[in-house]
């Protein structure tokens, strides 16, 4: 298991909703290729809040995957991402826990919104929603 991809807030969204249907397919070829999905807890909260209860169960299915991993926002995180977010002069935790969790892990981030991901860090690969 090498490699892998870091979720933000559309990429959780889109497959909670099936809108657009690439997310999907990206994380059942990931189950199918045993590829590691990234789910920062910031973005996670984000998500939850934002979809409606009848996309829940499916958001929980994203969790349960043996592939899916939750990246915590404890200390260490929180400093990463704060210090992306001062250097860069955005203030919203969400994207700096995902670019801050991209550039740790090395992989890239699937996002349908990739303007502040490249302002915290452009050194971050983006995979972007069609």
């Amino acid at each position: 298991m090498i490699g892998g991809r870091v979720l933000d807030v559309t990429a959780l969204e889109a497959f909670a909703t099936g809108r657009p249907v690439y997310v999907r397919a990206l994380v059942w070829a990931a189950v199918e290729e045993n590829i590691i999905l990234a789910v920062p807890s910031a973005a996670l909260g984000r998500a939850w809040a934002l979809l409606g209860p009848e996309h829940h169960a499916a958001l929980q299915v994203l969790l349960d995957l043996p592939i899916t991993v939750i990246d915590e926002l404890d200390p260490a995180a929180a400093l990463e991402s704060g210090l992306l977010l001062a250097a860069s002069g955005l203030d919203d935790i969400v994207p700096g826990q995902v670019a801050a969790s991209a550039r740790r892990r090395g992989w890239p981030a699937v996002t349908g919104e990739p303007g502040s991901l490249r302002k915290l860090d452009t050194s971050v690969t983006i995979e972007e929603l069609p």
